[in-house]
């Protein structure tokens, strides 16, 4: 089965990954079958999607005719075989137990087509042996969601002893065309990426506990605060649920061995039925104010052991090629909400010292989960999983994306499972991405947007920063400045393309843009104050230069969040609003368009207008002298040349 022939999809399964998953591929355009054992799961299920869909035209993510497209393109069904006789790809959503799967699979190979696709949604069981219960092994794969299907960017496609390289590619352009990132796991290992890693990450959260060398307080704060992980290890654990993080040690602990034994707080908690959130209670009381986790309760030696056990699990995964370093930071980023991947955290902290905090802790207690890893040892030996890159000739962007375009420069902020929020580290690489493309002749102008159509960017990412003093903040604000500056003085025009949130300092990125277009579902606010703050990346002294005074503070001053592209056009904010549909044909067409201007006269109005913020006299000087060496270049006589030939000028920027 090639990608090009897929037109429908069956999915087994309508509980919350099944329905989920139903919800996408409507979203993505194709016919659905949505199938479950009673008829009240699948209403169920049915009634899910529709709630969904109805919040996504809500907030203006899709209009209402899509969504009653997408709606009216899932059939729920109870009888099996109705439900995959015409199926091009079969996705199977139901309970994560090996006996119910290969059910499912005796039955569906006798009803679906022969070239049909089996795709199961599995987050650590055996790939392998679910696609020997069937006659076609080689097109069987996993292809793993993470919930919530519709807002999680990532899905695993996991590679089983058996299958063709043709069934992997065709459901990593199905995750594709689904709008989803695909990242391939070349073998066939328990737990695949994320589980892998971040399962020891909350087993060992439990262990620090139990013996006493850390309490629930000290491990969350440390998790949350010091690295700056979306949540706590312990409120992760709450929130997925500790029958489900025990079921899958049980499995690793079993098929891998001792190393993943699973802790005996953890399996208390479990018999007592304090499974997390959706019981009430966890390790956090849900009933009585829920979580509270203080922000000063951090120790070193805590997230030493913590990355310690994470930068192991990496080893074996790159050890038994699995995946390598790069697809493991993407999946723990995607799946995981990683603000930065394990392996460049671990490169970062020094593998030598992490292997230094394994050793005498494997020494004392013997247990198997300390043992370093052959993987990382051999990563430490040779300067870290990305190797020793002393040279540093070549830039290596993990939370961009930069690449050229013809003339067109073309930058995306690539964190879509955190809405795109800015890092000190992505600043860095936005200031990288500037300095190649001044290098670069050939560029005339920069297109920047996010990736996905969730966010533009929706702000600082708080989780990435760790408390410190006012003296830092002032630093990190002042490094804002000085990049974002950049796109302002850059000798080009700088284009922001916006879908979806803009907030913050993403909103303070796009002012600093030459123009900014916007589809209809843009959203634009300066929640600053909100959090006793003001902007702090030149946004209050470029706002006013672009909308005003008055509107400026009204946007700063109210910390509204809500605004619609169409107010911001009216504002002055945005240039543009184009529809869904015409979105991405128009952001290229306008950075192409500025592209084939003057660029000597292009450069030169940005700095005259620059020029005139601090002394409108001074910007009039320069427009003068300006306007006079223009006359001097050989852009100018091929600009009048065209206009009188009533044809498009091909600038040379001489």
């Amino acid at each position: 089965m090639d990608f090009e022939d897929i037109e429908q999809v069956a999915v087994l399964g309508a509980g919350n990954m099944g329905h989920g998953i139903a919800e996408v591929a409507a979203l993505a355009g194709y016919d659905v079958t949505m199938r479950d054992i009673k008829e009240e799961f699948v209403d169920d299920g049915y009634e899910n999607i529709e709630w969904s869909l109805g919040k996504l035209a809500e907030s203006g993510q899709i209009s209402d005719e899509e969504a009653d497209a997408a709606l009216d393109r899932v059939e729920p069904l109870v009888d099996f075989e109705p439900a995959v006789a015409e199926a091009d790809v079969v996705i199977e959503a139901v309970p994560e137990r090996m006996d119910i799967k290969k059910d499912v699979y005796g039955e569906l190979s006798e009803y679906a087509p022969e070239e049909a696709i089996f795709a199961t949604n599995t987050s650590s069981l055996s790939i392998t042996e679910l696609s020997e219960v069937t006659e076609r092994p080689e097109q069987f794969c996993g292809m793993h969601f993470f919930n919530p299907p519709v807002r999680m960017a990532l899905v695993e496609v996991i590679r089983g002893e058996h299958t063709a390289d043709e069934t992997l590619d065709a459901i990593e352009q199905l995750a594709e065309a689904f709008d989803k990132t695909p990242v391939r796991v070349r073998k066939d290992s328990p737990g695949f990426i994320v589980n892998r890693v971040l399962v020891p990450l909350m087993n060992e959260a439990c262990w620090l506990v139990h013996d006493d060398v850390a309490t629930v307080a000290e491990v969350d704060s440390t998790t949350s605060f010091d690295m700056g992980l979306p949540m706590g290890a312990f409120e992760l654990g709450d929130q997925v649920g500790h029958d489900v993080t025990l079921h899958v040690l049980e499995y690793l602990d079993e098929v891998l061995g001792d190393a993943y034994e699973p802790c005996p707080l953890l399996e208390e908690k479990v018999d007592a039925e304090e499974l997390g959130k959706k019981t009430g209670q966890g390790f956090y009381d849900y009933e009585d104010g829920g979580v509270e986790i203080p922000a000063d309760e951090g120790r070193d030696d805590v997230e030493a052991r913590l990355l310690a056990v994470m930068a192991n699990e990496v080893g074996k995964l790159v050890e038994n090629d699995v995946a390598p370093v790069s697809d493991i930071d993407e999946a723990m980023m995607l799946g995981a909400g990683f603000p930065e991947g394990p392996g460049k955290r671990a490169d970062a902290y020094g593998l030598g010292e992490l292997v230094a905090t394994l050793e005498p802790v494997h020494e004392e207690t013997g247990a198997a989960r300390y043992e370093v890893s052959d993987g990382l040892r051999a990563a430490a030996e040779e300067g870290g999983f990305y190797g020793d890159d002393e040279e540093g000739e070549t830039v290596e962007y993990e939370q961009i994306v930069v690449e050229t375009d013809g003339a067109v420069g073309y930058v995306q902020l690539d964190r879509p499972a955190r809405m795109n929020t800015i890092t000190v580290d992505m600043i860095d690489e936005v200031d990288a991405a500037l300095d190649q493309f001044e290098d670069d002749d050939e560029i005339r102008a920069v297109l920047l947007e996010g990736a996905g159509d969730r966010a533009f960017s929706a702000g600082f990412d708080a989780a990435s920063a760790a408390p410190g003093s006012g003296l830092e903040a002032s630093e990190m604000s002042r490094k804002g400045q000085r990049v974002f500056g950049r796109l302002e003085e850059v000798g080009m025009p700088v284009v922001a393309a916006i879908d979806g949130y803009c907030l913050g300092g993403g909103m303070e990125l796009a002012t600093a843009a030459d123009m900014r277009i916007a589809s209809e579902s843009g959203q634009f606010g300066q929640p600053e104050h909100n959090l006793g703050l003001l902007p702090g990346w030149g946004g209050t002294q470029r706002l006013p230069q672009v909308v005003g005074e008055g509107r400026a503070k009204e946007i700063i001053f109210t910390a509204k969040n809500d605004y619609d592209a169409e107010t911001m056009y009216d504002y002055g904010f945005v240039n543009e609003v184009v529809s869904p549909d015409e979105y991405d044909d128009r952001k290229w067409e306008l950075a192409r368009d500025l592209a084939a201007g003057p660029p000597i006269a292009q450069k030169f109005t940005k700095r005259a207008m620059l020029a005139s913020r601090d002394d409108t006299d001074a910007g009039l000087e320069y427009e003068a002298s300006a306007f006079g060496h223009l006359f001097t270049t050989d852009d100018v006589w091929e600009g009048l040349a065209a206009f009188q030939q009533d044809r498009e000028p091909e600038f040379e920027g001489e």
